[in-house]
């Protein structure tokens, strides 16, 4: 249907995507939205990125919003498709990610009746989205999906879900023409960067922590600016370190898993702490223990864009509601502290921290990610779900610059994957590298494929111990020598690798990782290195065996 006088349903959605400058969309095709697949097919402006499970796809459409502050879009269809995709909404959610998931749905005449596929979405996401919604007259299309890019990205931003009856989508309606949704940001008032400016002149050993989403490279670079003109250490939120450039001199270590334990005696003795950004959840405060609610000893300045956000746990001494930009604009004229004597210990204790502890091993991990440190380019996008593996990456890595870090704050397994190919489809020039435990590769491993059917020469680093590493860990630390459901028994990743058509080699030797790394780019395709560990080598700290030990002699 041609006439721009009279559209479908599925046309008007397209039409609104297009207007909301789309030019990219992930998803597994179904039955249920097949009249937007038809819509899709009319236009160019569009690319669709056909997954291989929805899972991937939701988590290629939250790495999209990550990197670019607009909403990723993806297409599921109905009943398991919408299932599937729930891991990528609750990644979003904890994340903060602008998204917009839709999924098809039963015929409007069939709700109701527990039909072939039916779930009220409303119920289903409701807890972890910022709107969920269905959309049942084909006029108020463009209504809808207006709201859902307004809501996806203001405030703080997060995933909205809106379900597409498949009848709808067929229903013909005449047009509404919307301009483009505007992110809403809020600004600070002059009374607070009033106050701002009275607490940090007071302190003498103020701490910045980074995190949250919507930073841009103006955030980034007025930040850093006003840390060099008063000298204050800048530290980032749990899978943030990609906010401030960690060879900065001011940098002084990431606040997550693991955190380096002279960091964490400087986040207890600053006087004053700048959360700029982050929730400050559950991991970052540690465990709400290194920065205990819900008033804290230090003096709290806590900025955030959701309104909703500042007092919820914590209550600040100053909260501010802006976004990263425009509260930064606000801070490059302020210099109010003239000396910190302690920021060179802080740089200090972070190098000393990230220095790879030698090893009679034939692997040492933290050799091989400090010399991909090293040995790529400054705008490299790393990727990596969770899993103990990924300790030694945010340990031994230096992220820097904004966007080259992409892992879920929400602990999910299996992200690393996707989000490379999500980070490769819109930045090909750049090197994008995908760390995986063997557990967290098998997850959405088969998006392997998708990488391979569009030429996207990512580089997946699987380190294989043969079990769930962190789970494991936990076990002998709470249930010593009680060994149950943690063991895997794992296929031969570099045999699987061939089969997909990636360039694939096995890692037996730290001094083997440089040339096959370079043989994986050479060989311009996507690239699958496994790296086999032994299950001691459970965290760049300790062994599985002193795991046990200590516990076995804390319950005699």
């Amino acid at each position: 249907m041609n006439n721009p006088n009279i559209r479908t349903g599925a046309q008007l959605l397209v039409d609104t995507l297009i207007t909301n400058n789309v030019e990219m969309a992930f998803g597994v095709p179904g039955e249920s939205y097949l009249a937007v697949l038809d819509a899709l097919y009319d236009t160019k402006q569009i690319e669709f990125t056909i997954c291989r499970q929805e899972g991937g796809a939701a988590m290629m459409a939250d790495a999209y919003g990550k990197l670019t502050s607009r909403p990723g879009i993806c297409f599921v269809t109905r009943g398991p498709g919408a299932t599937n995709a729930s891991a990528g909404v609750h990644i979003a959610y904890q994340d903060s990610s602008p998204m917009i998931l839709f999924i098809g749905q039963v015929a409007r005449s069939m709700l109701d009746r527990e039909a072939f596929q039916e779930i009220d979405y409303r119920q289903m996401f409701g807890g972890m989205s910022k709107w969920t919604a269905q959309i049942n007259d084909a006029e108020r299309v463009p209504e809808y999906v207006s709201r859902a890019f307004y809501l996806a990205m203001s405030g703080r931003p997060g995933p909205v879900v809106l379900a597409i009856p498949e009848d709808m989508l067929r229903e013909v309606a005449k047009p509404t023409f919307l301009a483009p949704a505007q992110k809403i940001e809020a600004h600070p008032g002059k009374p607070e960067i009033q106050k701002f400016h009275q607490l940090l002149s007071s302190s003498k050993s103020p701490l910045i922590i980074l995190g949250g989403t919507g930073w841009s490279k103006e955030a980034c670079s007025n930040l850093q600016i006003f840390a060099e003109n008063n000298n204050i250490p800048v530290t980032c939120a749990f899978r943030c370190q990609h906010l401030f450039d960690n060879e900065h001199p001011l940098y002084a270590g990431d606040i997550g898993i693991g955190i380096n334990p002279e960091l964490s005696k400087r986040v207890k003795n600053a006087d004053v702490l700048i959360a700029f950004g982050p929730r400050l959840g559950e991991i970052t405060s540690g465990g709400y223990q290194l920065i205990k609610p819900p008033v804290i000893p230090q003096t709290l300045i806590h900025i955030h864009s959701g309104a909703e956000e500042l007092g919820r746990v914590y209550q600040p001494a100053l909260a501010i509601n802006a976004t990263p930009t425009t509260f930064s604009r606000a801070l490059i004229n302020i210099k109010s502290i003239k000396s910190n004597q302690s920021t060179s210990k802080a740089r200090t204790q972070y190098l000393n921290w990230s220095q790879p502890k030698k090893t009679k091993d034939n692997i040492n991990l933290g050799e091989i990610i400090t010399w991909l440190s090293n040995n790529t380019p400054s705008n490299t996008i790393i990727t990596n779900g969770a899993g103990n593996y990924s300790a030694w990456v945010h340990r031994y890595y230096r992220y820097r610059g904004l966007n080259t870090g992409l892992a879920p704050t929400s602990g999910s397994m299996g992200y690393g994957t996707p989000a490379a190919i999500s980070a490769k489809k819109l930045y090909p020039e750049r090197l994008v590298i995908a760390f995986a435990g063997d557990g967290c590769f098998l997850m959405n491993g088969q998006e392997l494929a998708t990488a391979v059917q569009y030429k996207l020469p990512i580089i997946i680093i699987v380190i294989n111990n043969s079990m769930y590493g962190t789970i494991r860990m936990h076990q002998e630390r709470e249930y010593p020598e009680r060994v149950f459901a943690t063991n895997l028994s794992n296929p031969d990743f570099v045999a699987l690798g061939r089969a997909y058509g990636a360039f694939s080699k096995l890692v037996k030797r730290t001094e083997e990782f440089s040339v096959i790394f370079q043989q994986a780019i050479e060989s311009k395709r996507p690239s699958l290195i496994e790296i086999k560990i032994s299950p001691e080598i459970i965290t760049p700290s300790t062994t599985l065996s002193n795991i046990r030990k200590t516990a076995l002699k804390r319950s005699l």
